[in-house]
């Protein structure tokens, strides 16, 4: 509770925040619930994403490398099933994962090829 309210003070008063979590909060993979948590204690969906994207990157600065989607940036990338800004909730079951520029893709099998 304490950490909700905390989170939702920091949002009222401008505080740039990067996306995380503590390492024993979800097991590994589950991460992206976070982004639900993020919009619930009210920040935007857009907010939500842009602190794991471009305020991640400024904030720990690495924005000349991450954090966008721009030639010569490192990336990896994910595709979901419709509108995250609509549906926070579909960033946790990306239909499409891009890891350092190969293509990897969920479900039962995991194929891998250079994109």
């Amino acid at each position: 509770m304490a950490q909700r309210e905390g989170f939702t003070k920091c949002l009222a008063a401008g505080v740039r925040i990067a996306f995380g979590t503590d390492s024993g909060i979800y097991p590994h993979g589950l991460n992206a619930r976070q982004f639900a948590y993020q919009v619930r204690c009210g920040q935007t969906p857009l907010g939500a994403i842009q602190s794991a994207t471009v305020q991640a990157a400024e904030l720990i600065r690495w924005d000349d490398r991450v954090g966008r989607i721009k030639p010569g940036y490192l990336a990896d990338l994910i595709a979901v099933n419709g509108n995250p800004l609509q549906d926070i909730d579909l960033l946790e079951n990306p239909v499409f994962v891009m890891k350092d520029g190969t293509i990897q893709h969920h479900g039962a099998e995991t194929n891998t090829a250079q994109a």
